[in-house]
């Protein structure tokens, strides 16, 4: 798996960085369009690169100024039928699915805890979801509801702020997060004193028992547990981009049904559930979060390390298999 460079270079950097280029062993397609950049006034340069090798290289753009003066575009290609693809495959370390490209990584962080209309829109929809859930005793509702969720990419984003040492992301990231979850509480409890005024729920709808949704304000040990194992998942699924490993994630831990939860136990007040929602709720974002950061932390020391190590394994195995 290649990805696709695209970079407006300024005039003054624009041999430093073809000479980079040019001397990428890793590299292929390398096309200039001189003076093609009116902003900044420069030029084009574009290149295919292996996936593996992306985040070093644009370590290296970074280091001569380029993200500061000149701009620096990553996209994927959907196909790349050519020989010179498959020889930069088979030379760079690693399996491309694995690899991390920090840079991307933290712009996807920005992203989820950047405030908008649609995050809190899904924030509350998916609260009254999970109040709906409560209602009827629906685990099928609870499913929906921590799909619909759009939580967990600010989570990671908190963790990625503390391992990258990025205070400002972490700051942003835990203001959306904690914003989204008031909001939402707020709607929801008072739609719920509305439908209770109307009589269409009641007091006892809450705090009856409910087989199917009962362990939503019930945190123990394993309410701990899972949000750990969650919490690894979605950050290794976020970083090397496997984001069809996201949906199992987004349905295994309960924070936003705790939230709706929480809200109803407000609307139709039922203090014990209250307290139990949002014991569940802290318990799921602190293991997250921990999990998070130590996967990241991890990452960052020992991923490189242990892909070449797989690597050597598999080739080893490969050849085994041939013989």
């Amino acid at each position: 798996m290649l990805v696709h460079l695209r970079l407006t270079v300024p005039s003054e950097l624009s041999n430093d960085v073809v000479d980079l280029l040019r001397h990428e062993d890793r590299s292929a397609n390398l096309t200039v369009h001189p003076g093609a950049s009116l902003s900044p006034v420069g030029d084009l340069v574009e290149c295919d690169v292996a996936r593996e090798l992306a985040g070093e290289l644009i370590g290296r753009l970074r280091r001569l100024g380029l993200h500061e003066t000149g701009g620096i575009v990553v996209t994927t290609p959907t196909s790349t039928p050519f020989a010179a693809a498959r020889r930069l495959e088979h030379a760079a370390p690693g399996d491309p699915d694995d690899a991390v490209i920090w840079e991307s990584v933290v712009e996807q962080c920005y992203d989820a805890s950047r405030p908008t209309v649609s995050y809190y829109l899904f924030f509350v929809l998916a609260t009254l979801l999970a109040a709906v859930a409560v209602i009827t005793d629906s685990a099928v509702l609870v499913i929906g509801a921590m799909v619909v969720g759009p939580e967990f990419g600010t989570v990671a984003a908190v963790a990625t702020g503390l391992v990258l040492w990025r205070p400002g992301l972490t700051t942003r990231a835990l203001r959306l997060l904690v914003s989204g979850a008031v909001i939402s509480v707020v709607v929801v409890a008072l739609l719920s004193l509305v439908a209770s005024s109307a009589g269409l729920i009641s007091a006892d709808m809450v705090t009856r028992a409910r087989p199917q949704t009962g362990f939503i304000w019930h945190p123990d040990r394993w309410s701990f547990i899972v949000a750990l194992i969650a919490g690894a998942a979605g950050v290794l699924a976020l970083t090397t981009a496997r984001a069809n490993a996201m949906v199992g994630v987004f349905i295994s831990v309960t924070t936003i049904p705790a939230v709706g939860n929480l809200a109803l136990a407000i609307g139709v007040w039922a203090p014990s559930e209250a307290r139990g929602s949002l014991a569940q709720l802290g318990l799921n974002i602190a293991g997250m979060v921990v999990a998070g950061v130590l996967v990241l932390a991890l990452q960052r020391l020992l991923w490189v390390r242990t892909l070449t190590a797989a690597q050597r394994l598999f080739s080893r195995g490969d050849q085994r298999a041939t013989r």
